[in-house]
């Protein structure tokens, strides 16, 4: 990678470090005496500046770079694609690890961070970072296709009837997915199905259907018994475990 260029854009990181050098002329830290600033450079090409406040209530102070992603998102957003922190004596600072994720949200793994001797990728700063794509995998279109994106952010929630049913004769087997946890304790929570399976040949399928939405799985035999297939201890109410044939 070549430090002095990111995306095309050529960072001068000797003015970046001076836009932060002066932010943190502004800080306010009175109880750490502890100023820092910070100034990214932005894919617009604008830069952003931002410098720590402190409080009494030592817990709310904000770090330089809380301010600094406020500024990016009041003045029109965009991706951060570098970023230099400093203290006092201007020298580069770390951010600390709630910065590290906030500027991760803003500028993602390639957005460099000056350090010394080399600036550094957050994907460096950062290994192994919970970021959006994360989300997507439970609420988004990576949870997978079975799950309708409108119901994504169902999934871990309420429960799943597996029972029997006919189609043109012969038994088959079907689900619903209800939203309402489906235990004693739990008969105040709002009811209503958030979806219908289709017909399997099989129970094992049809509570295979049921586990990509939910670990509560409650199979319906013919004669109304109720066994549990879900994860953990049977619910009370229904004493047994439910047996693959």
């Amino acid at each position: 990678m070549e430090w002095g260029r990111i995306g095309g854009m050529e960072i001068d990181w000797a003015a970046l470090r001076a836009a932060a050098i002066e932010a943190m002329r502004h800080a306010y830290a009175p109880y750490s005496d502890f100023p820092v600033g910070v100034a990214g450079l932005v894919d617009d090409g604008r830069v952003v500046v931002g410098c720590n406040v402190e409080n009494a209530s030592y817990g709310v102070g904000l770090c330089a770079e809380c301010g600094l992603v406020s500024s990016l998102a009041a003045t029109g957003g965009g991706r951060l694609v570098a970023v230099s922190c400093v203290d006092a004596n201007g020298n580069p600072l770390m951010p600390c690890g709630r910065c590290r994720q906030l500027l991760w949200e803003h500028g993602g793994a390639d957005c460099l961070v000056e350090a010394v001797p080399r600036p550094l990728t957050m994907a460096e700063l950062l290994p192994h970072a919970f970021g959006p794509e994360d989300l997507d995998k439970v609420n988004g279109p990576a949870s997978g296709p079975e799950v309708p994106a409108a119901l994504a952010k169902w999934r871990g929630r309420g429960t799943v009837f597996v029972h029997p049913d006919l189609s043109g004769g012969a038994t088959v087997w079907t689900g619903y997915w209800e939203r309402s946890g489906g235990s004693p304790q739990e008969s105040d929570v709002a009811k209503g199905v958030l979806e219908e399976g289709p017909n399997f040949p099989t129970a094992a399928e049809a509570v295979a259907w049921g586990q990509v939405r939910t670990p509560r799985i409650v199979v319906v035999a013919a004669d109304g018994g109720l066994t549990w297939a879900g994860e953990g201890e049977p619910p009370e109410g229904i004493p047994d475990r439910w047996q693959q044939d």
